[in-house]
């Protein structure tokens, strides 16, 4: 009776064990797919090197999808604008970067670059003259479809848009006076929109006020015009963000820009354009407080952070991200 009973109570351990084990197994298997089916973290490059070889260097990293034409989305900013992207270093990258050229589009703001003829005439004042520029509206528009927006289904676009295959999203970081901060995002989200109509819907324009729309509202109409851009060129599109010179205003003040306060930072590269932006507002609310607090000001009056957390849900990006320092 004695070694039945061990006898069946070892079986009965045994089960137990067996048991276990296969819970066990499940449980790993359940916490594989939860691992898998997370989102991998975004990966942004960091150099604190500001020069044309700091530039190259970040490009270098992302630029595995950037094939056939390419943009190069840059804001050429105002007459003698003193916080542009230097010439030089965009000379230099451009030089590198097959069938390459920048583009822009015309402004709703009062200024030169309004009208075409105005624009290129700033472009040459400015210095854009070692390759060609093309402003993608001159000739017109185009609408290209948003999904899953709230505001839009489609935006209007500069239509030479359509003569592209890959798009360079090359960005000075600063502030804006609506847009809180100016990134990556509202590079190509109010940059690639057309002037007259684009433009006009982004700030929800009415002949009585053209700038009829702020808060979360406009950052919310400007990241789903930027879904559109995202959408279109998909994944052949890259982003860098110069963090230098950051006003608090935007390359539209042109000399106007209120002095720089904010320390030099360095730059910042990504495929993931939600990483790239919250990478360069995380390394603004680092600076020093009597550095950073007014451009801190400017993003938190505006709204600014809207633009992370509504691209997030667009699902235009990872906010959660590696940050490689190239320089280590």
């Amino acid at each position: 009776m004695q070694v039945r009973k061990q006898g069946y109570t070892m079986l009965g351990l045994a089960g137990i064990c067996a048991c276990m084990c296969a819970c066990a197994s499940e449980a790993e298997k359940n916490t594989a797919a939860a691992e898998q089916s997370r989102p991998k973290k975004a990966v942004v490059y960091f150099t604190r090197d500001l020069s044309a070889q700091g530039l190259q260097k970040v490009y270098n990293k992302i630029n595995q999808n950037i094939t056939g034409k390419v943009a190069i989305k840059l804001h050429t900013g105002e007459p003698h604008g003193p916080n542009i992207i230097p010439r030089d270093w965009v000379k230099a990258l451009q030089a590198q970067i097959p069938n390459s050229n920048i583009v822009e589009t015309n402004v709703l703001y009062e200024s030169p670059r309004q009208t075409t003829q105005g624009h290129r005439e700033t472009l040459k004042i400015n210095g854009w003259d070692f390759c060609p520029v093309d402003i993608m509206d001159e000739d017109g528009a185009v609408m290209l479809p948003i999904k899953g927006g709230k505001h839009f289904t489609q935006m209007s676009m500069g239509k030479n848009i359509l003569n592209y295959d890959s798009m360079l999203v090359l960005t000075h970081f600063k502030g804006h006076t609506m847009g809180g901060y100016g990134g990556s995002l509202k590079n190509i989200a109010i940059g690639c929109a057309d002037g007259k109509v684009g433009k006009a819907l982004i700030h929800g324009s009415v002949p009585e006020n053209t700038w009829a729309t702020s808060g979360e509202r406009f950052q919310e109409n400007m990241v789903e015009s930027a879904k559109a851009t995202v959408d279109h060129f998909a994944p052949h599109i890259a982003y860098i963000n110069v963090l230098r010179n950051m006003s608090v205003d935007c390359d539209c003040a042109g000399t106007a820009a209120a002095p720089v306060k904010a320390g030099d930072i360095g730059i910042l590269a990504s495929t993931d354009l939600a990483a790239v932006d919250q990478a360069s507002i995380d390394m603004v609310w680092a600076l020093p407080e009597e550095e950073g607090h007014d451009l801190k000001e400017r993003i938190e009056s505006r709204k600014g952070l809207r633009q992370l957390s509504y691209m997030k849900e667009l699902g235009m990006g990872n906010g959660e991200y590696e940050l490689v320092d190239l320089d280590k």
